[in-house]
């Protein structure tokens, strides 16, 4: 149901209000989990960087420990990118009070590779075998 003109001009009035409000649109922005989830994934492309740095650096000096230091690094930060973002298309993530929260499945069960491939398989076509 649409709102009437009256109620949708104070609507546009809060809203001008609340965005003017320095202390307000900080206070939600931190309690925002895709916020937290952006900024990591900007400090682990960072990190990526300075290890495709590394590994670079460490051939051109033909050193390898530093080439492997540097590859050890990205594929880390890699792995921390993934999980990241990850987490922040998560559907069950919850912002209540200023805390993320997650979730978990009903029954204690954690999900697996080897669950969820069961699962897959019990779920087939009957025709596909």
């Amino acid at each position: 149901m649409p709102l009437s003109e009256h109620e949708q001009r104070l609507f546009d009035q809060i809203e001008r209000s609340l965005a003017e409000d320095p202390k307000f649109a900080s206070a939600v922005r931190a309690s925002d989990p895709r916020f937290h989830a952006r900024r990591r994934l900007l400090i682990a492309a960072f990190v990526i960087v300075l290890g495709l740095g590394l590994v670079v650096y460490g051939t051109v000096s033909q050193t390898t420990w530093l080439g492997v230091a540097g590859f050890v690094v990205m594929l880390g930060s890699a792995a921390f990118a993934m999980q990241s973002r990850r987490r922040s298309q998560a559907p069950d993530l919850k912002s209540v009070g200023g805390t993320a929260t997650r979730r978990t499945r009903s029954g204690g069960r954690r999900g697996g590779l080897i669950d969820r491939l069961e699962d897959r398989w019990r779920q087939r076509p009957e025709g596909h075998r």
